[in-house]
């Protein structure tokens, strides 16, 4: 009986990868201007958090 190696397979299907890339760059955005803004940090996470969700879930819709 053959093992399957599962420590060969990758983590996150390629879709996944660019989804989450994508939603990690608009978030990185997102809060950087925020602060620049002259908003404080919490504020600025917030931002972060929400652009991150928004991101993801438009283009997970989006990439087919």
């Amino acid at each position: 009986m053959a093992r399957h190696d599962r420590s060969q397979e990758p983590l996150l299907s390629l879709r996944s990868a660019v989804v989450f890339l994508i939603g990690i760059q608009a978030a990185a955005a997102a809060g950087i201007l925020t602060f620049a803004a002259g908003s404080p940090l919490s504020t600025s996470a917030l931002a972060a958090g929400a652009a991150f969700g928004a991101t993801v879930a438009f283009t997970r819709s989006v990439i087919a």
